[in-house]
């Protein structure tokens, strides 16, 4: 994963891409910031790429909540900013379930435990994140999973 976006840093910093330039620098600060907070004697590699993932999801989520405060304050230019960040950060993430792929998993899952209720929802929610993480909207998979244990 480090080696793609370093790739496409370069290939960003020859074509003269600024807005891509500036979003892969982001995105290789917040890995650089993330291995230096996991740096020990047992851990000298940094973030494994299932954890760049993570960190890839967290910036997308932070751009949104970004492009509702922007637009609720009038400020539709800095929204749009953001959205073409959230683009180029997709790019690096793995492809999203649709939103009747992401029914089925949780109602497949669901389905293999016994007797479940809606006090059981953080532990179908830490299944999920541990088996599609970057690959699941969570806030809409939360909404499925509670109307399911109802």
């Amino acid at each position: 994963m480090r080696s793609l976006l370093d790739a496409n840093l370069k290939e960003a910093i020859k074509s003269q891409e600024k807005q891509r330039v500036a979003t892969l620098r982001l995105i290789n600060a917040a890995i650089k910031d993330k291995d230096i907070a996991v740096r020990s004697e047992e851990n000298t590699e940094g973030v494994s790429d299932h954890e760049i993932v993570l960190i890839l999801s967290n910036m997308v989520k932070q751009r949104r909540h970004s492009i509702i405060q922007y637009e609720e304050g009038g400020r539709i230019e800095l929204a749009e900013r953001e959205r073409e960040e959230i683009k180029i950060i997709e790019e690096f993430l793995p492809n999203q379930l649709s939103e009747k792929e992401l029914e089925e998993e949780i109602t497949k899952l669901i389905k293999s435990k016994d007797h479940l209720s809606i006090k059981d929802m953080g532990n179908i929610m830490g299944e999920l994140k541990i088996k599609f993480s970057g690959r699941m909207d969570f806030g809409k998979a939360s909404q499925i999973v509670k109307a399911l244990l109802k």
